[in-house]
């Protein structure tokens, strides 16, 4: 799918009645969600990287053994955000528990907003990124142990 024609799907579900809608075409796998008039993305997965669009891998969880815990790394690059609006309460703080698919946090990418979720159970021990920070693909977001 061509960045215009995502672009303009995007604006047709954010003008719209939907809160949700799910998109699959040849690999690329795009989850659109409504909350509070603006559109964010769920996932936004391709098979092979070819075209303009952000490319997106699952979250990439490292055992550190020196610091210990676990880290959660960006998929992309992007802006980070600990709320999910500017007023709003983070989803998470540090000493909070979290299971496996909790958002943790939105990477926004080309003004999509992707959530970065979980990938285990455990206690948020550290946040590596401040909010309204860049951030690049691979970083270090979150320690969990």
């Amino acid at each position: 799918m061509e960045l215009e024609n995502l672009i303009k799907l995007i604006n047709a579900v954010s003008d719209s009645e939907l809160t949700g809608f799910k998109y699959e075409e040849n690999g690329v796998k795009l989850h659109l969600t409504k909350q509070n008039g603006t559109v964010q993305t769920a996932q936004v997965l391709m098979e092979a990287p070819k075209m303009a669009e952000v490319p997106m891998k699952e979250n990439v969880v490292k055992e550190e053994k020196e610091a210990g815990g676990k880290i959660i790394e960006s998929p992309l690059v992007g802006t980070f955000y600990a709320a999910p609006a500017e007023d709003a309460e983070p989803f998470v703080s540090v000493g909070d528990r979290v299971k496996k698919g909790q958002t943790l946090a939105i990477v926004e990418a080309m003004k999509l907003m992707n959530e970065i979720e979980s990938e285990f159970d455990g206690t948020i021990t550290e946040i590596l990124v401040e909010n309204g920070e860049a951030v690049e693909y691979g970083q270090p977001l979150f320690r969990i142990a």
